[in-house]
């Protein structure tokens, strides 16, 4: 049953390849929204996952906002793209993967190289004018994943793009859990571990349910960038029943 799931996975993988290279040039921006939400979707559904969203705010889905989550798992990026397609700031690393680094950016995946100033500074004007332009950016404020129960201090650089941008911040809180509601480590994704060993561990873990979180929406205006990525640290863990512990960076 696992081997089946690996091949289909694969398979899954090869035909996102083929609608990147040969659909994608020739469709809309809301034809390519519509694929990658339902490529994405499958993608969960083949990895034994089924979404439950709750949405705690009373803004529409569509709206222009900057969304931020905690980050456990590759699997957040396509669990956020099944409810709504976004263009993610993600690490530099994640272009190098085999095959999903490669269809990351052609879903027009913003990459950030670490510790560079000046590139956190050129992506960040980057982001303002696409946001701007009406395009939905998301990050994870953490800088990496966590273990599942934790949540990491918040890089608050990127937040000056909402204030900029005069947009909102839309937070979200990201869990899995198993058929007793307990949270599935399985799906951690931490330390050294490579993409192979992650989809071993998910593909032999069983069920999960990935519960999705839109929290109510945080106000940029006349804000501090750290004041914005506090409140979303704190709405998020607030999402997640977790105690806070240390500070916005």
């Amino acid at each position: 049953m696992v081997a089946w799931h690996f091949v289909r996975v694969f398979i899954h993988l090869a035909l996102g390849l083929t609608v990147c290279g040969v659909v994608f040039p020739f469709s809309s921006g809301a034809t390519q929204e519509k694929l990658v939400r339902w490529w994405s979707g499958a993608m969960l559904a083949i990895c034994q996952v089924e979404v439950r969203f709750q949405n705690l705010s009373n803004a529409p889905i569509d709206q222009r906002v900057l969304v931020v989550a905690n980050h456990v798992s590759w699997l957040d990026i396509f669990l956020l793209n099944s409810l709504r397609p976004c263009h993610f700031v993600a690490k530099a690393d994640i272009r190098s993967w085999p095959i999903l680094g490669w269809l990351s950016q052609k879903a027009g995946t913003i990459f950030l190289a670490r510790g560079k100033q000046r590139e956190v500074r050129r992506i960040y004007e980057g982001l303002v004018h696409q946001i701007a332009a009406g395009k939905r950016i998301a990050f994870f404020p953490e800088g990496t994943t966590a273990p599942q129960g934790t949540i990491l201090p918040f890089h608050a650089n990127l937040f000056e793009a909402a204030i900029e941008a005069q947009v909102p911040i839309q937070p979200f809180a990201i869990r899995y859990v198993d058929a007793q509601g307990r949270l599935h480590h399985a799906v951690d994704f931490i330390g050294e571990m490579t993409f192979a060993e992650s989809m071993n561990l998910i593909l032999r873990g069983g069920k999960i349910t990935a519960e999705l979180t839109q929290l109510p929406l945080i106000s940029s205006d006349n804000a501090h960038r750290r004041e914005v990525a506090q409140a979303a640290r704190s709405a998020v863990a607030q999402g997640l029943g977790i105690n806070l512990s240390g500070d916005v960076v």
